[in-house]
């Protein structure tokens, strides 16, 4: 099984911090070449600004890089890598710009708001998981309805559209090592009312859902 994290969009985010403003930026990107060209886009945007700190994972090819860009060493670039590193996030690049506010932060400052602006454009751009899953249709009565959206987070699933008529039917995508099980539940639960109909398998970035139930 292949499963991996990416960030779902573009996110920004901003932190000041004894009057230094740190902007963040995170990209999804898929090579070296664009996560250079997000990085010269924003020495771009922000001219004038001092810093431009940066890091990048690249999942083909497992490239890993970052940049203090002129603070001192291990207080920008790394601490930003940390951040996806830990959280498992790749095909990413980050930018964070400091427009420098006449106070030294002294190296655990830089570290803490270099980490948190990353983590923040994180948070901003929001994450998708990246894996292999199977389409699948669930028929259902108004009173069945809530308890199949709780089965469907339960089993790590998503929902991709409600079609409501005289019935309920959900398109829902579950997890391809965990569909049959998804299918056995509901007909048991519902004393074989409900049968579930595959739709088909994708692979494709689904956003990721902390408040799903893993086993």
């Amino acid at each position: 099984m292949t499963e991996y994290y990416i960030p779902t969009g573009h996110g920004e985010a901003e932190l000041v911090e004894k009057r230094s403003r740190f902007i963040g930026q995170v990209w999804r990107v898929s090579s070296e070449e664009e996560a250079r060209a997000r990085i010269e886009e924003t020495r771009k945007r922000y001219y004038d600004a001092r810093h431009h700190c940066w890091c990048y994972r690249i999942r083909e090819g497992g490239a890993e890089r970052c940049s203090d860009d002129g603070e001192p060493q291990g207080t920008a670039g790394q601490p930003m890598l940390n951040v996806f590193q830990r959280e498992g996030i790749t095909d990413t690049v980050c930018v964070v710009t400091r427009y420098f506010g006449g106070i030294l932060l002294g190296a655990g400052g830089l570290v803490r708001a270099y980490g948190k602006s990353a983590k923040d454009a994180l948070d901003a751009a929001g994450v998708s998981v990246v894996r292999r899953w199977v389409a699948m249709e669930v028929p259902c009565t108004y009173a069945q309805f809530e308890e199949v959206r709780r089965s469907v987070l339960h089993h790590g699933g998503v929902e991709e559209q409600v079609d409501y008529g005289a019935d309920v039917l959900l398109s829902v995508l579950i997890p391809e090592e965990r569909a049959g099980q998804f299918a056995a539940h509901l007909l048991e639960a519902s004393a074989g009312t409900i049968e579930v109909l595959q739709a088909g398998e994708q692979f494709k970035a689904v956003p990721f859902r902390e408040q799903k139930l893993r086993d």
